[in-house]
């Protein structure tokens, strides 16, 4: 098992409630939990979901853009930033369109559903050393996989309630691949376990503290291994391109949600860009080292920072591991977006044949090999600590070798001419 860095936070029933306790005393009455509770995630919870689904989608289509060799929104507001915030107001002001012959209450139901369990898997990601909804959550990793497998439900209702044979299609076909992909990423997950022995998300965070030769990610060669197939798999769950085949607008119009309109159409955008930021939190804290920094100072800072007392020193230290998490959630998102924009979309035959006969028979592998990896060789092992710095220097070379291309295209394509490209001024 991975070594656990002892914080001054390291009780998991007290180092979420932190502010809780140091807001409502020890033991507040269930009024004033309530009210936090609520506060926290409408206040909270619902703007950080609006803000990911609002700068996913300008993000997408920026990067888009530039991989296309055009700019992306450049005309509503500074960079078009303000781009998504008018396809909002245009799907809020549309007619919500009620197909004939469809299940009106369960086409109604179907977009809340798909965004309700995606929303409520925020509650158990930790955000930094004390902002986490729910410490006491034992199982966070468990029930945040099984409350984003309901998100299926949603889709299957939608397509199934629209009376349309296109939307019947593509709810079939997320049904397939998405059970199909649940299981290596599942496996995947269970690679995790086995490293730590632990469901506890915060636990996870703690156990990778104290730089990088300490995340998961270079914990082992299967772990590392198992990184890929989970993202892989998050993909496919997520119906990110290559694996948008419930919606693939070539085949079926738009597949699953081809009758919706308004802001119940809005409501799948919103559940599909925050189940992107959800899995890449997810990758974050199971191999990436959830909020703690590269050299790891954060964790070496919030063992020193005091919690018996509210300081600025607290806030700071979650405030800063706060943002190095949306760093590395959103590197993880950005990438999800490169591939969309990079790689060709298979047939549906093909993405079963991935999962069922490459990613399942190689999770399983990667099961057993990290197993014995863990039976046999102990952490304090010159083995072990040898195999994390071999792991690092790959990783960093991989990693600087991808930003060199990303410098050499930006200086290539600086001199470009973009399509699209901005009109000229009038002589007024």
């Amino acid at each position: 098992m991975l070594r656990e860095v002892q914080l001054a936070s390291s009780d998991p029933s007290s180092a979420g409630g932190t502010f809780i306790r140091l807001i409502l005393g020890d033991e507040p009455g269930w009024p004033l939990r309530i009210g936090w509770d609520l506060t926290i995630i409408f206040l909270g919870f619902l703007g950080l979901a609006s803000m990911v689904a609002f700068i996913g989608i300008w993000a997408e289509r920026k990067v888009a853009g530039r991989i296309q060799q055009r700019h992306g929104p450049n005309r509503v507001g500074p960079i078009g930033i303000l781009q998504s915030l008018a396809d909002g107001i245009k799907l809020v002001s549309k007619e919500d369109l009620l197909p004939r012959g469809a299940d009106g209450w369960l086409f109604r139901l179907a977009p809340y559903l798909a965004f309700a369990p995606v929303f409520a898997s925020f509650l158990a990601i930790p955000f930094g050393p004390d902002m986490i909804f729910e410490p006491a959550l034992a199982v966070g990793l468990f029930w945040m996989l099984a409350i984003l497998s309901v998100e299926v439900i949603g889709v299957i209702l939608a397509g199934w309630s629209s009376n349309n044979k296109w939307s019947v299609y593509g709810a079939m076909r997320e049904a397939c691949q998405l059970i199909s992909y649940e299981i290596p990423l599942g496996i995947s997950i269970l690679i995790v376990v086995v490293a730590t022995g632990t469901l506890d998300l915060l636990e996870l965070s703690r156990m990778q503290a104290g730089g990088m030769q300490h995340w998961l990610l270079f914990h082992q060669p299967f772990v590392l291994a198992a990184f890929v197939v989970f993202f892989i798999a998050s993909l496919a769950s997520n119906k990110r391109a290559p694996f948008d085949l419930p919606e693939s607008e070539s085949e079926l119009v738009a597949g699953y949600h081809t009758e919706y309109s308004g802001l119940r159409f809005s409501l799948f955008y919103l559940a599909e860009y925050n189940a992107m930021f959800v899995m890449g939190a997810i990758m974050t804290i199971l191999f990436l080292g959830g909020w703690d920094d590269p050299v790891g100072y954060l964790s070496a800072w919030s063992a020193r920072v005091p919690r018996d007392v509210m300081s600025l020193e607290l806030l700071a230290v979650n405030a800063v591991a706060f943002h190095v998490f949306m760093a590395k959630t959103c590197l993880i998102i950005f990438i999800q977006m490169w591939v969309r924009w990079t790689l060709p979309r298979p047939r549906i035959d093909q993405v079963l044949h991935a999962c069922i006969k490459v990613l399942l028979p190689m999770s399983l592998v990667l099961l057993l090999g990290s197993a014995l990896w863990e039976l046999f060789v102990q952490n304090t092992s010159l083995m072990q600590r040898a195999t994390q710095w071999v792991l690092l220097t790959i990783g960093l070379a991989f990693v600087g070798f991808i930003f060199l291309m990303l410098a050499q295209a930006f200086i290539q394509g600086r001199g470009k001419q973009y399509r699209l490209s901005e009109p000229a001024k009038l002589g007024i």
